[in-house]
């Protein structure tokens, strides 16, 4: 069995041909040791009904498909934002080729992380020594101006002290004294990937600020901070600069990966790329005030900024659709004493005149949702303006007081009183829901595709289409460069909504002469 050198064709339909079939078909039988095709059709089947789901809620001691990764990815997205900064991984190679593969995936470009290698010796003796090694190595090779050291599983398991480890690393002349190396311990079997963030953000910060507050002064720059926590739009970072620079303010966006992330093809690789600058991670406590906009997720750097910088880090959300891009421009205009715009005001008039247009095929259709604490906020919130109706709303990594605010935030709509809030829940769970309590559609990354298929298994009229909003899309292209953020975020989202509601109306009344009736030429 070959391919035609003049018809190369990828597994999809070749797999497809008879030959291949065939072959598939002996493998299964003669070393699969496969379960008879109606025994696995009656066991999908049990999986779709309440029973299982019961079964299911109640498992404590499995994890499965968990909606969420692990510290050191966000560790290694934090570090990216700032200026010729390199990511560096405290612990084994494998850990650092997942980060940086993931990002692969997402981003479609090249990521610049680096691993000191640590093996089985160094899990008996500790892993100064990779460190010793490996920081001088990666300043000698690929010159940055600060590498940010966070950490994997296993230095976390056997107890390595960064601290000390990079403290001793400068003391023997492995690098300079001077040189910037701000560190965050980042175990990956607590917390998660917006955690990772948290701290090493907190970690760069620490390191340029704690002992260097003596002449600083609240409001004396005239800025206001920006921290955008783990952000992978990198259309986000565009749109907060253009409202911001629309009202005349000045500011500091700290942490900024967006260039590093999305650098052009024209003949010269760039390793480093942008970024927020050293300069202004040290200026930023001179700031008007620190404002989070994923505040659910920057737990440390709230406290932070408000024991260290002594600003008040004001009470925001994530702007995502109309009244959360309202609340933070309306903070902004109040810390700045900056008037918003005609230009603004004119962009959410737009907002407006596309929520009235698209109202009627979003009101009452159902929605189940996944991801991060501030987005699926953001993004519940959205729903609720536009008179859809959240069902079932679920994070892995949240804990109860955002899950109060939750079902506050859907007591108060009428549009969420059937909501269900899920915390400490994974994908599986979130599968059992799609059988049980059918939405029309549901919300997050590409992992929801499998959940997708398995509904359609059951039967056209059970499959629950995904809207692919969230990290990682992995299986769509450039949707990364998308906003999700202020009038124009909401803008896109509202365009994802309402067309999968018209593709999906569309789909359902292609019936020639049997269903067309509602095959409408205009929606």
């Amino acid at each position: 069995m070959s391919q035609e050198v003049e018809n190369i064709v990828p597994s999809y339909p070749l797999f497809r041909k008879d030959e291949y079939k065939e072959t598939l078909g002996n493998k299964q039988e003669q070393f699969e040791e496969k379960v008879p095709q109606v025994k696995i059709d009656e066991i999908f089947e049990w999986t779709t009904t309440k029973e299982y789901q019961d079964l299911n809620f109640s498992r404590e001691a499995l994890t499965v498909n968990p909606a969420k990764a692990c510290q050191p990815l966000g560790a290694v997205l934090c570090a990216l934002g700032f200026e010729k900064t390199l990511p560096y991984v405290h612990g084994s190679q494998g850990c650092v080729a997942y980060f940086r593969t993931y990002f692969n995936r997402h981003f479609k470009e090249p990521v610049a992380c680096v691993s000191d290698s640590m093996t089985e010796d160094a899990a008996v003796f500790g892993g100064q020594k990779n460190m010793f090694a490996g920081l001088e190595n990666a300043k000698a090779l690929y010159k940055p101006e600060m590498i940010a050291v966070s950490t994997t599983c296993m230095a976390e398991v056997i107890g390595d002290d960064l601290n000390a480890f990079i403290g001793n690393a400068k003391k023997e002349g492995h690098i300079e004294q001077e040189f910037p190396t701000p560190f965050a311990h980042t175990p990956s079997f607590v917390g998660s990937h917006t955690t990772g963030w948290d701290n090493m953000f907190e970690g760069i910060q620490r390191y340029f600020t704690l002992n260097e507050m003596e002449d600083k002064e609240v409001g004396s720059n005239g800025k206001i901070n920006i921290v955008p926590g783990f952000e992978t739009y990198l259309g986000n970072y565009r749109v907060i600069r253009r409202m911001l620079d629309e009202m005349g303010v000045e500011y500091s966006m700290l942490c900024d990966p967006s260039q590093v992330l999305d650098t052009p093809a024209d003949g010269t690789f760039r390793m480093y790329d942008g970024g927020t600058s050293i300069d202004e991670v040290k200026d930023a406590p001179n700031a008007i005030d620190t404002l989070l906009l994923q505040p659910w997720q920057l737990v440390k750097t709230r406290k932070f900024v408000k024991n260290t910088w002594k600003q008040p880090a004001a009470d925001i959300q994530i702007p995502i659709g109309l009244e959360a891009t309202d609340d933070f421009l309306m903070k902004v205009s109040e810390l700045t004493g900056k008037p918003i715009p005609e230009s603004l005001a004119r962009e959410r008039g737009i907002l407006v005149d596309m929520m009235t247009d698209s109202h009627a095929w979003l009101h009452g259709k159902r929605f189940g949702l996944y991801g991060d604490a501030d987005f699926v906020m953001g993004m519940t919130k959205f729903l609720l303006e536009l008179g859809a109706e959240p069902i079932h709303i679920l994070c892995n990594h949240a804990n109860k007081r955002w899950r109060k605010a939750m079902e506050k935030i859907c007591s108060e709509s009428p549009y969420g009183q059937n909501s269900t809030v899920h915390i400490g829940k994974d994908l599986w769970h979130f599968r059992s829901l799609m059988f049980t309590d059918k939405p029309d559609f549901m919300i997050g990354n590409s992992y929801g595709k499998f959940i997708q298929r398995d509904t359609l298994h059951k039967g056209k009229e059970h499959e629950v289409p995904l809207i692919r909003i969230g990290f990682p899309i992995f299986d769509r292209h450039h949707m990364h460069r998308d906003t999700t953020l202020g009038y124009e975020g909401a803008m896109y989202i509202l365009k994802a909504l309402v067309n999968a509601v018209l593709e999906r109306l569309d789909e359902e009344t292609r019936g020639m002469g049997t269903t067309d009736y509602n095959y409408d030429l205009i929606r």
